[in-house]
Parts: structure tokens; sequence; C-alpha cells
């Protein structure tokens, strides 16, 4: 397929993640002064959605809308993360900070399943995280938050990053960015992971990051570092639709990787004059068939029209009137 690009929203500050609602309401993650959401309203006008606290600065790596218009932030800290939740009066109220007596590692990505449940990924507990831009990276993990209290329901991944659960609840699907692959399990009743089975080893240049379905069940997928929409279907199969980045800062990048010398110039020094370092997808719109791109380096969201409806998240139709009566299209 051939892929025109626009945007939507400006001034936007690292919008990490991207959510979209049926409202037309688009929301990304922002680290603007003590951090929060953006909040981009149908008709384009863009609004800072801040966290009130004054003795935290919370930097929302990936975002996941509630019911009642609140939403939970996974904290990337230098040093700290954790689970916030940022309600529609800017009240920043602690989710979790500690797991298994430790406190949490800066944190990646927050999902609430259809359930009620919130999943949780941590990308890796070493410190400083770019010393594990390895291809041998294994500290990563999954919590699940069910009822109240909280578990490690996976560990050993390889950077663990964004995450799906199927439409039937089944299985969860998790990228593992340095690792290079996309990984399934098997959700029990109790929301235990088990079966953990590999769906698709990644490319060279490939660093999954955003993870999302369409509704025929194929996965996309945003790498980050080579700015590419990857699809993979049902059976594995890999298929590259987009790729906006410079051929020598990707082998740049891929000779680092190899050689296990991989650090933050490699991700903040991405070379593309549209897409800036990508690493997230949204399907929205009135078909859904509106494709949401969150990114590292720029400040605004790109989109594009997609040829099959996505999936529908689980939060996409809940009733969110006590946020958007604070920002008016």
């Amino acid at each position: 397929m051939s892929i025109q690009f626009s945007s939507v929203g400006s001034g936007l500050m690292r919008p990490e993640s991207v959510v979209t609602h049926r409202s037309g309401y688009i929301f990304a993650a922002n680290w603007r002064g003590n951090g929060g959401v953006s909040v981009v309203t149908p008709s384009g006008k863009t609004y800072d959605h801040l966290s009130t606290r004054q003795d935290f600065t919370i930097r929302p790596n990936g975002i996941a809308l509630e019911a009642g218009g609140s939403f939970l932030l996974a904290h990337l800290g230098a040093d700290d993360g954790g689970l916030f939740r940022l309600h529609p009066n800017g009240e920043l109220e602690n989710v979790l900070t500690t797991i298994e007596n430790e406190p949490v590692p800066p944190s990646n990505f927050p999902l609430v399943d259809s359930q009620g449940r919130i999943w949780l990924t941590v990308s890796t507990r070493i410190s400083p995280r770019a010393d594990d831009y390895r291809k041998n990276a294994s500290t990563g993990f999954i919590v699940l938050i069910d009822g109240g209290k909280a578990r490690i329901v996976a560990d050993g991944l390889g950077y663990a990053n964004e995450i799906t659960i199927s439409h039937d609840g089944q299985y969860l699907y998790a990228n593992e960015t340095f690792a290079r692959r996309l990984t399934r399990f098997t959700i029990d009743a109790q929301g235990n992971l088990h079966d953990r089975t590999i769906i698709a080893h990644l490319a060279s240049g490939d660093y999954p990051d955003g993870l999302t379905q369409d509704s025929a069940g194929n996965f996309l997928i945003t790498s980050i570092v080579s700015n590419r929409i990857i699809r993979i279907n049902p059976q594995g199969e890999r298929e590259v639709l987009a790729q906006g980045s410079d051929e020598d800062h990707i082998a740049w990048a891929e000779e680092a990787w190899l050689t296990d010398s991989m650090a933050r110039p490699h991700l903040d020094q991405v070379k593309s004059d549209t897409l800036k370092n990508i690493s997230s997808l949204a399907f929205g719109g009135e078909d859904m068939r509106t494709a949401f791109l969150g990114c590292l380096l720029g400040d605004s969201i790109m989109t594009f029209r997609y040829e099959i409806p996505g999936a529908v998240p689980a939060h996409y139709d809940v009733d969110i009137q006590p946020l958007l009566a604070r920002f008016s299209a």
C-alpha cells in the first residue's frame, strides 16, 4: 500500500504514546512542565493537561485512558518508575511504585483490558537503561494489577515495550525491542501468563516499539531508529509498509546493536524529514482506518489512512465527559 502522511496537533512535547477515543479527541504523552497529557480536539486545537502536583514531576512514556477521563501514566524517570493516575482535575495519584518490595524501575507502557485489569511493562532492570540496548537483553517484565493487588506475571523479556491483548482476551502480545521479536502469552482465568511463544523475529534495523492490531488480525508495529511501520500477518510474515530514516543512520545503529555498543545517540539523532522516531500507533476516526503515530522527537502526531479498520480498543467508548468538559473543541 502507498502511504501519504499528514499531521494533527502542534507544539507537543515528546508525544511517545498516542491514544484515540470515539469522540474524535486524540491524547498523547506530554513532558511539558510537571508532565501529563496533550489533548488534541477534533478541530485540531491542542491543550496541555498537566499534573498539578508540586512535589513530583511525571515523565509519561506510555499512557492509557480510563473511564471517567483519567489516564494511567507509566513513569519513565532517569532512575525511577512506576504507574500513576492523572485525574481530570490534574490531581496525580500514585498507583504502583514498588513491586516485590523493590522500587519499580523506569516504566514503559500501561494497558487496561476489557475486564478493567491493569497491565504494565517495565523494559529493563538495568540502570542506566541505555546499557541494556542489547541483543541479549533479558530483564524486562510485565506486571498485572488486579483487584488492587500487583504481581509480576512475565519476566526475562528482551526490553519489554508495548503490549496488546487479543479481542477474545485469550492472548497477550508483547514487543521485545532489543531482542527484536514479537512474543505471545496465553492468559489464564487468573491473569497469569503461560506458553510463551515467539510469533515473529524482526529483521535488521527493526526495533519494535509500538504495537496494535487491525481487524483482520495483523499486527502493526512501529520501529524506532528506522522509522518503519511494519505489518506482521497472523502467520508471522513481515512486511514494511513505510520507512522514513537515513540508511547510513540505520547502518550505524545496526553495527552498534551487533557489537553491543548501542547508546542514546542512536535513538536521539534519527534523521528524517517526516517521521520523527515513531514509537506508537493507534487507530481512530469514524471508520477506524486512520492511524495516528506517536513519536519521540517530533512535536505533532503524524497520521495516514490504512486499508483495513483497526481493532477497536477496550477504552474507545468509555465515558470521558469529566475530561472533555475542560477542553472545548
